[in-house]
């Protein structure tokens, strides 16, 4: 091993530590060492700030960012920033100090079509997203490729308080029309609710009443979501018919399977 692979592993090894020292001493030594990211085969495709906000690092962060703010726009192999580790992770301060010095990463897409927002509400993330939507609130417009709005992830991965969160945003800030929108199939988050029989989901739909006054909206297939819960409740659900999707995740696997992450569902309602 030469002298730069070992500074770029003990680079790698101080961001993993979040030592703040070990990172000003290698600095110290080599002023560039930040610039050469490169040519450091031991972070693959990775950057530091990428390594040191999947580990939650909040002093190492600030230390990589007060010396190469530009870190913060830099993508990893999964075309995802540190914000989107951040959001999903749910380190809620780290995703306010890397807002402090870029706010238009809220709206970049990872490989998948996904901004920070919404791997924030697919791992349920309240505080992380009433952050992001504090400093972009355009940014809960954005739909996933196949026209999936935030609301349809968090009723697709089951996330019904970052729901809440979202609706009750939407209402405070007179945008409810974003309530009845439909995905490419033209289902709306009720409909999914429905096809999902997420009847705790259903239930506090059904209790809002712009939602509720659009309970009869009907998807390309002519099917509105009330028609959908009666085709549930007498057997008739709606199977899966694509392989799930997968969601970024900040550690070395980037998709486990644990309570906190579950499964994702692709439902085609076929009524």
């Amino acid at each position: 091993m030469n002298e730069r692979e070992e500074a770029g592993r003990r680079l790698y090894e101080a961001c993993l530590s979040g030592s703040v020292q070990a990172l000003e001493a290698l600095i110290e030594k080599d002023q560039l060492i930040l610039n050469r990211l490169n040519l450091l085969e031991c972070f693959f495709n990775d950057t530091p700030l990428h390594v040191a906000v999947s580990c939650g690092h909040l002093d190492f962060t600030r230390a990589l960012l007060s010396r190469k703010p530009k870190l913060v726009t830099e993508l990893d192999s999964l075309q995802c920033s540190p914000l989107h580790l951040a959001s999903a992770e749910g380190h809620v301060e780290i995703v306010r100090e890397l807002l402090r010095v870029n706010i238009d990463v809220c709206i970049a897409r990872d490989q998948d079509g996904r901004i920070p927002l919404h791997l924030a509400a697919i791992k349920g993330r309240v505080e992380v997203i009433q952050e992001l939507l504090q400093v972009k609130p355009e940014s809960i417009h954005e739909k996933q490729d196949r026209g999936e709005t935030v609301l349809h992830l968090c009723v697709k991965y089951n996330r019904l308080e970052a729901l809440k969160t979202l609706v009750e945003y939407l209402q405070s800030n007179q945008m409810e029309s974003l309530l009845s929108v439909g995905d490419d199939d033209g289902n709306t988050f009720l409909h999914l609710a429905a096809a999902l029989k997420q009847m705790n989901t259903i239930e506090y739909l059904l209790g809002i009443k712009s939602v509720k006054d659009k309970a009869n909206v009907r998807n390309r297939n002519g099917s509105t979501a009330l028609d959908v819960v009666e085709s549930v409740c007498v057997g008739s659900d709606p199977m899966p018919e694509s392989p799930p999707d997968t969601v970024p995740n900040p550690q070395t696997d980037r998709n486990p399977e644990s309570p906190e992450n579950p499964p994702p569902v692709d439902v085609k309602l076929e009524l």
